[in-house]
């Protein structure tokens, strides 16, 4: 009996730790990722000012993992139905029951020039190949950065790029721009989040353009629907997400339980989830790591009932997801902005709980050494003396 996590990202490094302590001695496990480390994704921003960090956001799936068989490969096609991955475009791997934890890759829409001109971030190397575009743009003075797309990652990196030119001593010559084509930065969000939100990012001298939506760029310009044309020296793209290759781009609608087709469940960012409330679940850590608790669940009932427990006339009854989030968190360069529950939270307070956030995540799967550097990382950070003392909104 073979079980598949297809992914090592939040929902499948989740997911198959809770498998190796579950799962009975019979089933085989086995974790398929093209990376042989796990990317602590939520602080990725970080490496475009703390290159250093990238020693402490990175944890080899070995250390991490005990049980499992661990395939360092790329998944290129899921027949869920049949139980098939196909692995770097020709080995199949056959599973009993799988879960598609593949996360998702970044959407351009097809807009024109605009993958062609701007950089994403999703890998360490994005991050790498931002933060030296953006260092010589700073040495060629008069600096014009467009940051597209006001969700949390696109606050982050344009919060990382303002502190990134603070430090530099570059403010003077530097104008960073956050384009979002909704009404407010972090959409979707409570407006009091948003109206702090957008308050930090002001406050850091980053202009904040709404009602903005981007139609094309070339090498030098970004051209908005309205007809704006805004000159750039670098352009980073955070305007959205598509499914991942392997399931053709495609972010398959699930209901509550994950299940995808047959015996194979999809989750975190890979997914467009609608929980038991009929409500559509975000795509964000904590709800990747909730889903996986529930997909280990409901994994491990259905290996029960193949290998025979019960009696075998019935299939097993799969537990429903549900999303409750408590709060929610954005780092906006030295400063934060936290919601837990009617309460909005900024400055030291919002940034304490975003490293205990960060380093209670590293420190559930097994990455203790990782932990505390990320907390030397965040006290680093934190130092500044600009940054503000916070406060909180009720």
């Amino acid at each position: 009996m073979k079980v598949a996590v297809l992914g090592a990202g939040y929902a499948g490094l989740t997911l198959a730790r809770r498998l190796e302590k579950r799962l009975p001695p019979e089933a085989n496990l086995v974790v398929v990722d093209e990376r042989a480390d796990h990317l602590v994704q939520h602080e990725l921003h970080r490496a475009i000012r703390r290159p250093s960090i990238a020693d402490d956001i990175t944890v080899p799936l070995d250390e991490c993992l005990e049980r499992a068989e661990i395939r360092q490969a790329r998944v290129t096609d899921v027949d869920a139905e049949a139980g098939v991955a196909t692995l770097d475009g020709d080995e199949e791997l056959d599973y009993d029951v799988g879960a598609v934890c593949l996360g998702a890759e970044t959407a351009f829409y097809d807009l024109p020039g605009v993958e062609d001109h701007a950089t994403p971030l999703k890998r360490l190397g994005d991050a790498e190949r931002i933060r030296a575009d953006v260092l010589d743009a700073f040495d060629a003075g008069d600096a014009r950065i467009v940051v597209g797309g006001a969700g949390l990652s696109g606050v982050q990196v344009a919060g990382e790029l303002a502190a990134l030119a603070r430090e530099q001593d570059a403010t003077h010559s530097v104008e960073i721009t956050l384009l979002e084509q909704e009404e407010a930065v972090a959409p979707n969000f409570p407006e009091r989040f948003q109206r702090a939100v957008d308050e930090q990012l002001r406050d850091r001298g980053i202009t904040v353009r709404t009602d903005a939506a981007v139609e094309a760029a070339d090498a030098g310009t970004i051209t908005l629907e309205d007809g704006t044309e805004l000159p750039y020296d670098e352009f980073v793209w955070t305007g959205g997400i598509r499914g991942p290759d392997a399931l053709a781009g495609e972010r398959p609608l699930v209901r509550s339980r994950l299940q995808l087709s047959g015996d194979t469940f999809v989750l975190g960012d890979a997914a467009r989830v609608v929980d038991s409330d009929g409500e559509a679940v975000p795509a964000s850590a904590q709800a990747a790591i909730r889903e996986a608790r529930v997909a280990a669940d409901n994994v491990e009932r259905l290996i029960d009932h193949r290998l025979g427990a019960g009696d075998g006339r019935f299939e097993p009854r799969l537990e429903d997801f549900r999303f409750d989030s408590p709060g929610w968190l954005v780092s906006v360069g030295d400063g934060a902005v936290a919601q837990v529950g009617g309460t909005v939270l900024t400055g030291a307070a919002a940034l304490a709980l975003k490293t205990t956030v960060g380093v209670g995540y590293l420190t559930s799967v097994g990455a203790v050494r990782e932990a505390v550097g990320l907390v030397g990382e965040e006290l680093a950070l934190d130092s500044d003396p600009e940054s503000d003392d916070g406060d909180a909104e009720n």
